[in-house]
């Protein structure tokens, strides 16, 4: 099985994990400062293209109700771009995958809190937690599909 990429997709930042090579957990990889849309494409691109990854799955901020929000719409367009990014460079092959992450960073600062995380160093690594949380969830409902 190729790894898979997560993504919590952020105005600033961009957390990302990586699930193991079985797809049965995942880790933070590192949290991507934001330039621009063509830019932050490119180097997701890169990370997949660096660990064989074949699918991307971002994290959709979709309201309580379950609506889109403001942020859903940004996330469903950085979603596009990043796949014809892929199609413009050969490969249409990466599936890119929308995925409901309405509590992961939530989640992710309790966690972080209940392990003693600093404030210090959970600003730091926060997104990539909530990256990596969204990444557990899809992988244990998807397992035996990716």
């Amino acid at each position: 099985m190729n790894r898979i990429i997560g993504l919590d997709v952020g105005d600033r930042k961009i957390g990302i994990a990586i699930s193991d090579e079985l797809g049965f957990t995942s880790r933070g990889l590192f949290t991507l400062k934001r330039t621009n849309t063509k830019n932050d494409t490119q180097k997701i691109l890169d990370i997949v293209r660096e660990n064989n990854c074949s699918i991307v799955v971002i994290g959709l901020p979709l309201n309580i109700s379950g609506e889109d929000s403001i942020q859903t719409k940004k996330v469903r367009f950085f979603a596009e771009k990043l796949l014809n990014k892929f199609l413009s460079n050969s490969m249409g092959w990466v599936r890119v995958e929308l995925f409901d992450e309405r509590y992961s960073t939530v989640i992710a600062e309790d966690t972080l809190d209940e392990m003693g995380v600093s404030e210090t160093k959970k600003k730091k690594i926060i997104d990539q937690h909530a990256a990596a949380l969204i990444l557990d969830e899809w992988l244990q409902e998807n397992r035996g599909n990716g």
